[in-house]
């Protein structure tokens, strides 16, 4: 018994690790380097040799501006839809078009493809870029940005800073996401890759949510072009070499609030009606023929000042401008010897007054002799 046991705890020792799922198991070609496991391989025909089951079909409808163009344009889009057995029908009466699949039909997701046409035809895209959907590597997006933002002036500004002047921003988003990208009334058709698409989202989301614009990330972009192009940092974070924008808040200018009037419980004063002002004035008791008098006289006055006022006008354009007199140059020469002659004369006076200021300054007590003192007598210097 004891030797049975034994054998039972080896046997639970060497079992396997299971596997969670039923089918998740190791595969020969899971590490094979020589397959692409991105690559969209081509529909061949030969894969669905029965074709399909059931019919599918889509309709959506289309403006009533695009009626002429997709009765135009509509043959193109009937042959190219026909290569892939695909029937296509415009009513315009009621201003649709509808797609749906056909005994020929042999790819099932190509009535999807054609879902998408008629899409991107509705929505103003050119039929030649629109026929471009049916290829495998080709998807679309079309981003409703209508209910993004309710003020409609400011919907309009940010739409606006989408496309850029010229569309020179448009047509810089369409070289470096790889798509193509048109702005239509409240939706932005995108056509391209899935990466490519995937970034034209975020881009308008964020410009019409304004949360970046799209300059900035146009900058971003050409620089994550330029890392792709360096293999040493093709597995790292690119996170250090992007730059950061921070939203600045633009301080708006405060409304000025009007003061509220105090609240009295008395009414207003009444104002004065016609016949009060007319028995203020006393023109209440005139008579009517006095009263046309005197409205006469009063329009004349007013015609008289107007026609004085109109003459004043047209005698002005008239009237010459004052012009320069020009002055001799002999006068400048008058001037020039007045002036000298009167610098003269006022240093003559001022050497006279200067004299005169002298006499006045002599001490009279320097000449006068005092009675009490005598003359000094000057000592003879003897040898």
């Amino acid at each position: 018994m004891e030797a049975d046991g034994a054998e039972n705890t080896d046997i639970s020792n060497t079992k396997k690790p299971k596997h969670k799922g039923k089918h998740d198991k190791p595969k020969p070609w899971d590490e094979d380097p020589n397959i692409d496991r991105w690559k969209i391989e081509k529909f061949d025909p030969s894969w669905n040799q029965g074709g399909m089951v059931d019919v599918s079909s889509f309709s959506t409808l289309f403006p009533k501006y695009r009626e002429k163009y997709l009765t135009d344009a509509w043959p193109m889009v009937k042959s190219a839809l026909k290569e892939f057995g695909i029937d296509c029908e415009l009513n315009k009466n009621e201003g649709s078009m509808t797609v749906k699949t056909t005994i020929k039909t042999r790819d099932p997701y190509i009535i999807v493809k054609a879902r998408d046409l008629i899409k991107l035809l509705s929505r103003s895209v050119p039929a030649p870029q629109a026929i471009k959907i049916l290829n495998d590597d080709m998807s679309c997006d079309i981003i409703k940005i209508g209910n993004m933002i309710r003020n409609k002036e400011r919907f309009v500004k940010r739409r606006q800073n989408l496309v850029g002047p010229n569309s020179s921003t448009l047509k810089a988003l369409e070289l470096l996401t790889g798509c193509y990208i048109l702005v239509q009334g409240n939706t932005v058709a995108a056509m391209g890759s899935f990466k490519g698409l995937k970034q034209v989202r975020r881009i308008v989301e964020d410009c019409i949510q304004n949360k970046m614009h799209p300059v900035y990330h146009i900058k971003i972009l050409m620089m994550k072009k330029e890392l792709e192009k360096d293999p040493a940092l093709k597995n790292e974070n690119w996170d250090r070499f992007l730059p950061k924008y921070k939203k600045k808040t633009v301080k708006q200018k405060k409304v000025k609030s009007k003061k509220k009037k105090q609240d009295t419980p008395f009414p207003p004063p009444q104002q004065p009606s016609m016949e009060d002002i007319q028995l203020e004035t006393g023109e209440y008791f005139l008579s009517d023929k006095k009263k046309q008098a005197k409205k006469w006289h009063e329009k004349q006055e007013k015609q008289l000042e107007k026609t004085a006022e109109n003459k004043r006008k047209r005698d002005a354009a008239f009237v010459p401008p004052k012009e320069l007199i020009k002055e001799d140059p002999s006068a400048y020469a008058d001037n020039n010897k007045d002036v000298a002659a009167m610098a003269l004369s006022l240093k003559k006076k001022a050497k006279e007054f200067g004299k005169q200021k002298s006499f006045e300054n002599v001490n009279p007590e320097d000449y006068i002799a005092t009675s009490g003192e005598q003359p000094r007598k000057k000592k003879s210097k003897r040898d």
